[in-house]
């Protein structure tokens, strides 16, 4: 990706107020936004726990309601989830580990069947279709790799990004996404991939063959994402390291949340998953591909955004985590900023919401991809259009709190579109 870079230029024309902000204010805007971030990595804990448990349950007792359930528990891990991808890009601490989780697009067919119109290896990718389920070893860089007993270390060691292509994602939500939907074949028609129950099945009620071992890599995909999310959530404990990283340089820590804000507005969100897959007219560039819930993930990725800058967030059992926000901060200095932050913030989830009811009432995000669907293109511009909009606001609070110099993650498909088709 390029980067968008807040140069004087692009932040001209703001008038900076002139009400100090004192030093134990910004402390208190970090240590809400620690506990915003410990309670969202608890509920991503919490809520794939449930999957684990749905997961367990569907290997032991394979049929079409257990794999309902499965698929159920992981919908609503993506819910705090996505609203945590905000504190990517200023955490060195999740942007270093958030590709083990959240990795995509990914070649399904590294994992398991696909179907024949997928292809198979290409000049990018050697092992796009080497389908570990269906083989107890393969070939990688000279040596033969044992993959008889599928491992959460095995997916994680030697599988994900192997040969080192970003593409080889073994692991996170989406390799769990796709064992329990399947492929998507329908193109930028409605549907979601439709993975039969009996996928999972024992003895002679197997579809697929090599059921076992299917369960063998769900299990150990979904065992794997517990164990990372319980190493973050410790990162924002009361000792944890993102925590005492932050608290160590405040003004360091305002600087993260809004690099944050920024990147995950812009460059990330409104140009790689949103503009990009617009101007490809490719529903391979969904999110959310298998399962389409790219609705869910748009909206609760731009709400994560919103969530910082107001400095709440409501848990998943309902309670509020609130304090000190970068609201207070420019509302201190300069009111009509942030009467403008919030009213973008609030255009932007407006836009969102438009995309994820029109997706639950049935034209799903698929169809909104479809070259020439005029109504489809209106609602993903309207959120790509608030996200970049806001990140001008964002801009303009970097220059008012004297943070100049931050870096925003870019995308060609914003900053240079003709490169997309080269």
């Amino acid at each position: 990706m390029k980067s968008l870079f807040l140069t004087g230029t692009a932040l001209a024309g703001i008038a900076l107020g002139t009400t100090p902000v004192f030093a134990d204010t910004k402390t208190d805007v970090v240590i809400n936004y620690a506990n915003i971030a410990q309670a969202k990595y608890q509920d991503s804990l919490t809520t794939a726990k449930t999957l684990q448990a749905a997961v367990n349950s569907l290997i032991a007792s394979p049929s079409a309601e257990a794999l309902t359930a499965a698929r159920a528990a992981w919908l609503a891990a993506r819910v705090p989830y996505q609203q945590s991808e905000v504190f990517r890009f200023g955490n060195a601490v999740v942007d270093d580990w958030e590709g083990k989780v959240n990795a995509w697009p990914l070649d399904e067919g590294l994992i398991d069947y696909v179907d024949a119109s997928y292809g198979g290896p290409n000049d990018e990718n050697a092992l796009a279709a080497l389908n570990v389920v269906a083989n107890p070893a393969f070939e990688l860089s000279g040596k033969t790799i044992d993959t008889s007993t599928i491992t959460p270390a095995l997916l994680a060691d030697t599988l994900h990004e192997a040969d080192g292509v970003e593409a080889n994602v073994a692991t996170g939500y989406h390799a769990i996404e796709f064992l329990l939907w399947g492929q998507d074949l329908n193109g930028t028609d409605h549907g979601a991939g439709d993975r039969a129950w009996t996928d999972y099945g024992q003895g002679d009620v197997c579809t697929n063959d090599n059921c076992d071992r299917r369960g063998d890599y769900l299990k150990a995909a979904t065992d794997l994402l517990v164990s990372d999310l319980e190493w973050m959530a410790a990162q924002w404990s009361e000792a944890g390291a993102a925590r005492t990283t932050l608290l160590g340089d405040v003004d360091a820590g305002i600087s993260a949340m809004l690099t944050g804000m920024g990147s995950l507005s812009y460059g990330e969100q409104a140009g790689e998953r949103m503009r990009l897959g617009l101007m490809l007219n490719d529903p391979e560039e969904e999110h959310d591909c298998f399962s389409d819930n790219t609705h869910n993930s748009h909206y609760y990725d731009g709400l994560g955004v919103q969530n910082v800058y107001l400095g709440e967030y409501v848990r998943v059992d309902g309670a509020l985590v609130s304090g000190a926000s970068l609201s207070d901060l420019v509302a201190s200095s300069n009111p009509a900023l942030d009467a403008e932050m919030r009213s973008k913030l609030s255009t932007t989830m407006r836009a969102l919401g438009r995309i994820k009811t029109t997706a639950e009432a049935g034209f799903s995000y698929d169809q909104m991809l479809e070259q020439g669907n005029a109504a489809g293109e209106a609602l993903v511009m309207g959120g790509v259009n608030g996200l970049v909009d806001q990140t001008q606001s964002i801009e303009r609070v970097v220059k008012l709190l004297n943070l100049d110099g931050l870096e925003f993650e870019g995308s060609d498909s914003l900053d240079n579109p003709s490169a997309v088709f080269e």
